[in-house]
């Protein structure tokens, strides 16, 4: 008898915690486009920023092929389109994505400063784009989060094939 009443019971509780979960879960509003692309765009943003001040400064020239960017070449690379998305949310009908010449950043003091103005830069113009405007494009900002996502999953190859685990796999091991 004992055992029926507690099996019933811990199936009642069962029920109980299930829909309190599935109600909580029913009540969370989730972001907004805005919200999203934000939170998206600082997100990959840091993790390269985090990337561009961990890599040693020796080895920003390193190429996984000698046809291949460097290190630093493709952070010099990847800042283009924060540069173009800033452009367009500041209204410039004439901007362009532009290629930025990674030989007047040499070092990476240089690559880093350019990272931190640009990324600031860049999240700022798209914290300034009224919300109301994501309902009619998210452009230019899925096309520079994907772009700058895939370059990132390139620099961690850049990270492996050097022996070194890259700072978002070191701070969070699970992923």
């Amino acid at each position: 008898m004992r055992t029926r009443v507690f099996t019933a019971f811990a199936a009642s509780l069962s029920a109980l915690l299930l829909c309190t979960a599935t109600a909580a879960a029913q009540q969370r509003t989730p972001p907004t486009p805005a919200e999203s692309l934000r939170r998206n765009l600082a997100g990959i943003d840091k993790k390269l920023l985090d990337m561009a001040k961990d890599f040693p400064a020796d080895k920003y020239d390193y190429r996984m092929k000698p046809e291949m960017r460097s290190f630093g070449e493709v952070l010099v690379h990847i800042v283009g389109g924060n540069i173009y998305a800033a452009k367009v949310a500041r209204g410039d009908k004439n901007a362009k994505w532009d290629e930025l010449d990674a030989k007047q950043y040499a070092s990476k003091d240089q690559i880093v400063a350019l990272l931190e103005k640009t990324f600031a830069d860049s999240e700022a113009a798209l914290k300034a784009v009224p919300d109301a405007t994501f309902s009619k494009t998210i452009s230019p900002w899925v096309a520079v989060i994907e772009h700058s996502g895939e370059h990132y999953g390139l620099l961690v190859a850049y990270y492996r094939a050097n022996g070194m685990v890259p700072p978002e796999t070191r701070n969070n091991p699970q992923g």
